[in-house]
């Protein structure tokens, strides 16, 4: 698999939101919601639009094109994902503005799980009165229904 930067990936993200009534983008659309987002402007300021539609036409849809995970129709300005497209789930991790992701989330539950732990270990009152085995079984349940609501998240997410 190629090396592929976070811009290209940032287009990558915009084919397939954009693509998703039909499946097909056009490079203008691109151009204009990669651009939307790296300046926050709507509609973005048209010397960053063109500076990102030249980028995208000479150097990333070349690149996904090649790779196989994009079908670029330069010729009518047109692109759609392949089924090669799926490889690239497993690096992708799509989340909202007021969502974290899932690396945060798990460094989060970590950190409390710690705390508790010390907490019950130093005999900390109330948590001394807790056993190992229940902090066990609380720490289980807790990282279990994480990993059931993340993998649901994730097939939620999935491209094409």
């Amino acid at each position: 698999m190629p090396n592929i930067s976070g811009r290209r990936l940032l287009f990558f993200l915009s084919i397939e939101q954009l693509g998703s009534v039909d499946g097909t983008v056009s490079v203008n659309e691109l151009s204009t919601l990669v651009a939307a987002r790296e300046t926050g402007e709507r509609p973005p300021p048209t010397r960053c639009r063109e500076s990102v539609y030249t980028s995208v036409v000479q150097t990333h849809l070349p690149k996904l094109a090649s790779s196989g995970f994009i079908d670029y129709e330069s010729d009518r300005g047109l692109v759609s994902l392949t089924e090669e497209s799926r490889q690239l789930e497993v690096y992708l991790e799509v989340v909202s503005e007021n969502e974290i992701l899932w690396g945060e989330y798990y460094a989060g539950l970590a950190v409390v799980c710690g705390l508790l732990a010390i907490a019950g270990w130093t005999g900390t009152a109330p948590f001394d009165t807790v056993s190992g085995y229940a902090y066990a079984a609380f720490f289980a349940l807790l990282f279990g229904a994480s990993g059931l609501a993340h993998r649901t998240s994730t097939k939620r997410n999935r491209l094409g």
